[in-house]
């Protein structure tokens, strides 16, 4: 289906207006990671019609100055972070191109959604929020550094290029965390390992054969740290599985493809084969008999798991056998999930792995897989042994560098002006909580060892799936939560 034109009639009328037109702008840019450059652009046009000194490093980071409310401007720097890059994800029927195309924003009751597509309100409610106190004539808070890094969904790029020396904040907010109420003290360390098989072909062997694409779809996918312990269905595994089944037909490959994102658990896989003519009752019994199962065991995490045949041409040539049988073993062998919870904080994940893409490019078969974990030698651990795995089968290994952790600060100041800022606000102590996901905080307290930090933002829900939706109601919290802390901080420790 082709969306219809963009409009902002999505939030007409919702407050904080300032907060919400600034989301709307942000969502007609495109801004996938590592394509950036339009929405900095536009960054670097606000700043400027605003007359705030800023500096952009050579990755694209932003770092704005912004002078005290009057009379305090003896208060301590408090840093406002976000990244401006989203996850670009879309339903396979949707016609949507995330280099030209503008958010389609929805609301839905008390939610704005996007038509078919991930919203992009992680983190761009977060950075609407830090650009619109720019412009809030009633926000009161001391000297300010709005810091917007750049690709912090597909390798926290811009964090891990910041300079040690750029920022002077005794504070960093980061508008990063998707639960309303909960101030996030810490974070997972997270790391990538890929396998590489060299794409081995053949000619397809003579005789009467049909080709096919088997497809799988309709999984709700999600966040591969906050959703990873929800029992969900990961795409890939699924059809690992059913070729696995459909070994008894001795099928030939000629294609494979799953998942999108290092950080998304896969929605969706295919993969193209060739059985004999004769086998094609065979084959569709099979797929349903697969599908049937599948459904059984994720009926209470799933509700619309589809395995569905679509006729494919002959291809010319088909994989390997060794190549075949050797991705056929990995897909199987490969954990994907929760592997260990905390045993220090109850209901936190400590340490996970996602199988998350499997993609053809420049004759290699890759597949990518991405282990997070609070721990750091768990963290290594896992990846030394997906690499172990990958090895036995024959693949080449690359991991990348990997990103530190955030360990929690129980008794951090910040932590204790932010809750009792909360408990006026809300009439309740907020809740406290590390979460199993990559945050920058992990990278930047690394940079800025003496920096005190916190997360917290929004509720949102299904982000990095076209499932994403942001909670109105909890935005004008969350708003008026970051506005009174600004407000606390300078009061309780401006300097006259």
């Amino acid at each position: 289906m082709r969306m219809t034109p963009s409009s902002d009639e999505a939030i007409h009328g919702l407050q904080p207006a300032l907060l919400w037109q600034r989301f709307f702008e942000l969502s007609q840019i495109p801004r996938a990671s590592k394509k950036e450059a339009q929405v900095t652009a536009h960054l670097e046009a606000l700043f400027q019609s605003l007359n705030l000194k800023y500096t952009k490093d050579k990755v694209g980071n932003l770092i704005a100055k912004v002078p005290a409310t009057r009379g305090y401007s003896k208060a301590p720097i408090v840093v406002l972070q976000g990244h401006s890059d989203m996850v670009c994800e879309k339903n396979r029927d949707v016609q949507h191109d995330f280099d030209k195309d503008p958010i389609q924003l929805r609301r839905t009751g008390d939610w704005i959604t996007a038509n078919g597509t991930t919203l992009g309100a992680d983190n761009g409610i977060g950075v609407a929020a830090a650009l619109a106190i720019l412009s809030d004539k009633t926000a009161v808070h001391g000297p300010l550094e709005i810091l917007i890094t750049v690709d912090e969904e597909t390798g926290l790029t811009g964090a891990n290029q910041l300079s040690d020396k750029r920022l002077h904040g005794k504070y960093l907010l980061n508008l990063d965390t998707e639960d309303d109420g909960v101030f996030c003290i810490g974070c997972a360390g997270g790391v990538d390992t890929v396998g590489m098989f060299e794409l081995e072909t053949q000619a397809l062997a003579t005789g009467a054969h049909q080709a096919w694409r088997l497809q799988l779809g309709g999984l709700k996918g999600g966040h591969s740290g906050t959703d990873i312990h929800r029992g969900r269905a990961n795409a890939i595994r699924l059809l690992a599985r059913t070729w696995h089944t459909l070994q008894v037909l001795k099928p030939q490959v000629f294609d494979w493809s799953g998942g999108s994102k290092r950080n998304a658990i896969p929605r969706e896989a295919e993969m193209g084969l060739v059985i004999p003519e004769n086998a094609e009752s065979r084959l569709k019994e099979i797929v349903q008999e697969c599908q049937a199962q599948f459904q059984t065991e994720f009926s209470l995490s799933e509700t619309d798991i589809k395995l569905e045949l679509v006729p494919a041409p002959l291809p010319e040539a088909v994989w390997s056998a060794r190549l075949a049988r050797r991705v056929a073993q990995v897909l199987l062998a490969l954990p994907s999930g929760v592997q260990q919870m905390s045993m220090a904080i109850p209901g936190l994940v400590e340490t996970s792995t996602n199988l998350a893409t499997v993609t053809i490019e420049n004759g290699r078969l890759r597949i990518g897989t991405s282990q997070r974990s609070s721990v750091e030698s768990a963290k290594h651990a896992l990846a030394a042994g997906i690499a172990a795995c990958f090895k036995l089968a024959g693949a080449k290994v690359q991991q990348t560098d990997g990103y530190p952790g955030w360990q929690p600060k129980p008794d951090a100041q910040l932590l204790q002006i932010c809750s009792k800022v909360y408990r006026t606000q809300a009439g309740q102590d907020p809740h406290i909580e590390a979460v199993h996901a990559g945050l920058e905080c992990g990278i930047l307290g690394n940079k800025y060892p003496a920096m005190e930090m916190i997360s917290f933002g929004p509720t949102i829900t299904g982000a990095h799936s076209p499932d994403e939706r942001v909670h109105i109601p909890a935005v004008r919290k969350f708003y008026d939560l970051l506005k009174n802390i600004l407000k606390a901080i300078a009061e309780s420790e401006n300097i006259h």
